[in-house]
């Protein structure tokens, strides 16, 4: 299927590993030029040498912390020919209310939950200006199903999940559309790292995170939600928009 990407220009936060750098690489693969950001510039200069190695693409690097609201409307201003926003910087720290204190839940916040609605709001009138676009926000699962022991990421992640289907549900209208992805556990870095504190908050020892994977289904792949998001950015969802899509093997209902 042509996703008639060819040609189009993305901005990709969180794109130097997991995810995001997936979602960069089929981007590419289907003719996108990109704009990669994250906070590490070796990580981000890997990713730009790989992809340009594979594809006839141009990728420009952005070292970024989009925790600040200003860093954020920077990146816009330097990426305002986009015609896609893939949200994915982010990472919410597990555990339960008393173990996420307000420092760290505040600085989480301001990377995945402040970090998506500050670029939204800065690119989202550059889009309407150039005649459209779209924004795909990667959330999370813990939004629409919250966990005890992630409560500061499926509170963010719900949040995220209403500020997508309020900002979507009208932006046909600028011939924007704003969608969202929930992931499920999927094998990255990220998903050792949740994993590691679930299991010192239940068994009093990180080291047995391993014990917590799940066989049915397994953890998906960062190509997995690649696919999706290239199919919401693209043209052939056309009349998606305010719409949260899980990919999570059917585990949000078992």
């Amino acid at each position: 299927m042509d996703l008639h990407l060819g040609g189009k220009t993305a901005l990709v936060t969180g794109a130097s590993k997991g995810i995001g750098l997936a979602c960069a690489r089929l981007l590419a693969e289907e003719g996108c030029h990109l704009h990669l950001a994250a906070r590490t510039e070796a990580d981000l200069k890997r990713a730009q040498a790989e992809i340009q190695e594979r594809w006839n693409v141009a990728v420009a690097v952005h070292p970024v912390d989009l925790s600040r609201g200003e860093a954020a409307r920077a990146l816009a201003a330097a990426c305002a020919e986009i015609d896609i926003l893939v949200n994915n910087a982010g990472a919410i720290p597990g555990g339960d209310l008393q173990a996420v204190d307000e420092a760290r839940w505040r600085e989480a916040w301001d990377l995945k939950v402040f970090g998506y609605v500050n670029l939204c709001r800065a690119v989202y009138p550059q889009m309407r200006a150039r005649g459209g676009g779209v924004i795909v926000n990667v959330v999370g699962l813990a939004g629409e199903r919250p966990r005890r022991d992630y409560i500061a990421g499926s509170a963010g992640n719900a949040a995220l999940m209403a500020f997508t289907r309020g900002l979507g549900g009208a932006s046909l209208s600028d011939n924007i559309r704003v969608v969202a992805c929930n992931p499920g556990l999927i094998e990255t870095d990220r998903m050792v790292t949740i994993l590691r504190a679930q299991a010192q908050d239940r068994f009093g020892d990180s080291e047995r995170w391993r014990e917590l994977l799940p066989t049915d289904p397994p953890p998906g792949k960062p190509e997995h939600v690649a696919d999706l998001v290239a199919f919401l950015a693209s043209d052939r969802a056309a009349h998606i928009t305010g719409t949260v899509v899980t990919i999570d093997g059917g585990s949000a209902h078992r």
